[in-house]
């Protein structure tokens, strides 16, 4: 084998192992600190002064009360809807926090829009699961849907 080869496989070998220590290391990050929010999902496109708090869902008969964990190590945790959006993950910020090791830091979010209530995916590195299927995109939930996140499966409930 000459030498210029020899180079080569051993360049195209370092630059293998570079790309995945550094895509390991985004991994890491994006799991810590949360995945970035492009500035036009900020609110950075309203006029400052004129912000907007979102309404609360009204109180109407049949409609939930609170998103309870139903399985997993936080069982019987609940949080109650009026202070919707809620957001579910490992970190302090969460109105739902769980101790799974399956769960981001800011993994998913519960809200209300139009009359119904959805669960969102905030680019967590497990997804988030309504019923049996993978959600990519905001997805409408009902009472008593199971929603799950890493081991952990939440409801809406009364």
């Amino acid at each position: 084998m000459s030498e210029l080869t020899l180079f080569l496989i051993r360049f195209a070998y370092l630059a293998i192992l570079w790309i995945f220590v550094l895509s390991a290391i985004s991994v890491i990050r994006s799991d810590m600190f949360g995945a970035r929010v492009p500035e036009t999902a900020r609110g950075a496109a309203q006029p400052r002064g004129k912000t907007k708090a979102p309404k609360p869902p009204a109180k109407r008969r049949g409609s939930p009360t609170h998103l309870l964990v139903v399985e997993g190590d936080n069982a019987g945790a609940r949080a109650e809807v009026a202070d919707a959006p809620l957001l579910i993950g490992r970190g302090s910020d969460a109105a739902i926090k769980l101790d799974d090791d399956y769960v981001s830091t800011r993994h998913a979010r519960v809200g209300f829009s139009d009359g119904q209530w959805f669960v969102e995916d905030l680019g967590s590195t497990n997804g988030t699961y309504v019923g049996a299927a993978r959600i990519n995109q905001p997805t409408t939930i009902g009472l008593g849907v199971p929603v799950r996140i890493g081991k952990t499966i939440l409801e809406l409930r009364k």
